[in-house]
């Protein structure tokens, strides 16, 4: 998909503050209101923008510990993978997954309240998915840079 200098603008302003109004964004892109508009709902419809959502610090919830957890699954058929994905995608705590190459096959990113209710997670929950063979918890120490928007230089087509 070819985006805009316009259309990059817009994405850069909704990541920062997605509460902005279409009017404030107007403004700060040097357009009009009805352009700018329609320009967000293209995006939406295109499904460049996929939602808007709150940014919660987990630790005021009571999610105070972090973990990212590497999974190798004892078959790599596709049917075993798919069973796997369906499991962890219905996982509240597991609040990402990713299919990766390396020595592993999936990496999670589980939160939980505290190390007895994630070692309780990992071992009554996580343990028991279908086909895991091996699994290692890698504890967050400190978060530098949690994820708040994905870069957008280089991005501009003319």
């Amino acid at each position: 998909m070819s985006l805009s200098k316009t259309d990059i603008q817009i994405l850069e302003h909704l990541q920062r503050d997605a509460r902005v109004t279409n009017q404030d964004l107007a403004d700060a892109i040097g357009l009009s209101a009805s352009p700018t508009w329609r320009k967000v709902r293209k995006l939406e419809e295109d499904e460049v923008i996929q939602g808007y959502r709150a940014v919660l610090n987990r630790r005021k919830i009571g999610l105070n510990v972090m973990v990212f957890v590497r999974v190798t699954i004892d078959s790599h058929s596709e049917t075993e993978a798919r069973k796997f994905e369906a499991e962890v995608t219905a996982l509240e705590n597991v609040v990402s997954c990713y299919s990766i190459g390396g020595d592993a096959d999936f990496l999670l990113q589980v939160v939980s309240a505290d190390m007895d209710a994630y070692a309780d997670f990992a071992m009554s929950v996580i343990r028991r998915l279908p086909g895991i063979k091996e699994m290692q918890s890698m504890f967050v120490l400190k978060e530098v840079k949690g994820m708040t928007g994905l870069p957008m230089t280089g991005n501009v087509n003319p």
